[in-house]
C-alpha cells in the first residue's frame, strides 16, 4: 500500500501533467489493493470540461497520458503500484461494455457451438474480456494475430 503522501505525490504529478497538456478539471485519487498484480492500484479519476481532447480516438491518448504519468511517478514512488486513468469515467463505461460483449458471445458461442472471433482491440481490453470469461466452464477465450490486428477468440471449451 502507498502512503498518504505518495498518493499525494501522484495527485500532484497527474495535475502538473495536465496543466502542461492545459487541461484543468477535478481529480479524485484512491487505491485499492489487487492481489493479482504487483503492488496496489492507483485509480486516478478525472473530471474534464473537454474530455475528448484527453481520451483520443479509441482512449489512444487517454491511454498515453497514462503512460507517461506512469513514467513520471516511477522516478517518484519507488514502490511497484499500477496506475489507472479515467477520464470522465470512459474506462469504467468501456469496460462494462467489453464485460457485456463477452458474455454475450460467449452465449452466442455456446447456443451457435462456433468459434466467434472479436474485432481486434488492445492488450488492455482483450485483458477485461479474457477476465469477464474466466469463469465460465462452458468456453475459453483466447488471443491470436499480432501487433494491432490482434483478437480475441471465444471458443467451447473441449
Amino acid at each position: 500500500m502507498l502512503s498518504k503522501e505518495q498518493l499525494q505525490t501522484v495527485e500532484e504529478e497527474v495535475r502538473r501533467l495536465l496543466q502542461k497538456v492545459g487541461v484543468a478539471g477535478d481529480i479524485s485519487v484512491r487505491q485499492e489493493e489487487d492481489e493479482s498484480a504487483e503492488g496496489p492500484t492507483v485509480q486516478v479519476a478525472l473530471r474534464a470540461q473537454e474530455p475528448k481532447m484527453l481520451i483520443g480516438e479509441r482512449g489512444q491518448t487517454l491511454f498515453e497520458l497514462q503512460h507517461i504519468a506512469k513514467l513520471i511517478l516511477r522516478k517518484k514512488i519507488a514502490e511497484p503500484f499500477f496506475l489507472s486513468l479515467d477520464v470522465n469515467e470512459y474506462k469504467k463505461n468501456k469496460e462494462e461494455y467489453l464485460r457485456d460483449l463477452a458474455q454475450t458471445t460467449a452465449d452466442e458461442v455456446t447456443l451457435l457451438k462456433k468459434p466467434k472471433e472479436l474485432s481486434p482491440m488492445s492488450s488492455a481490453d482483450r485483458r477485461v474480456i479474457h477476465i469477464a470469461l474466466s469463469n465460465r466452464t462452458d468456453v475459453v477465450s483466447e488471443s491470436v494475430g499480432e501487433g494491432p490486428d490482434r483478437r480475441v477468440v471465444i471458443k467451447l471449451k473441449e
